[in-house]
C-alpha cells in the first residue's frame, strides 16, 4: 500500500477532489449515567468547534440493522493535520472524562456531490 501522502498526490493527479478530513468514531466506555453527566459539556464543545469551523459533521449512528442506537458517534473534523484533529478529539469532554473512547482516521474525500438548500426566512436547511 502506498503511503498516505503518495496516495493523496496520486488522487489529485488524476483529478480527484482529494480533500482530507478526519473521522472520529466515538464509543461508550462508561455506564450511561456517566455519559449523560458529560453530555452537556460535550455538546457545548461540539458547538464551539462548529463555530470555529473545525467541526464538519457529527451525530449518533445506529447498529447494523438500522433500528437500534448503540451510542456510537461519528465526528468529522476539518483540521490542518492529523495531529490537530487528534488534539480536537482528545479535548472533547466525553473523551477527556473517560466516558467514551475514540478511533481517529484520515478520510480522503474524492467523489460525490452535496446539495444544500437554505431557506432564510423559513429558517430551514435541507441536504440532498
Amino acid at each position: 500500500m502506498p503511503a498516505w501522502n503518495d496516495y493523496k498526490a496520486e488522487a489529485k493527479s488524476r483529478g480527484a477532489f482529494a480533500h482530507e478530513l478526519y473521522v472520529v468514531m466515538s464509543t461508550p466506555a462508561a455506564d450511561p449515567g456517566k455519559i449523560r453527566e458529560v453530555l452537556p459539556a460535550h455538546l457545548e464543545y461540539q458547538a464551539e468547534q462548529e463555530r470555529a469551523g473545525a467541526l464538519f459533521l457529527a451525530g449518533p449512528m445506529s447498529d447494523e440493522t438500522g433500528n437500534e442506537m448503540q451510542g456510537i458517534g461519528l465526528i468529522v473534523y476539518q483540521a490542518p493535520s492529523l495531529e490537530a484533529a487528534r488534539a480536537l478529539a482528545e479535548a472533547d469532554p466525553m473523551h477527556q472524562s473517560g466516558a467514551r473512547t475514540f478511533v481517529l482516521r484520515r478520510w480522503l474525500v474524492n467523489e460525490g456531490s452535496l446539495t444544500l438548500s437554505v431557506g432564510l426566512s423559513a429558517k430551514t436547511v435541507s441536504m440532498g
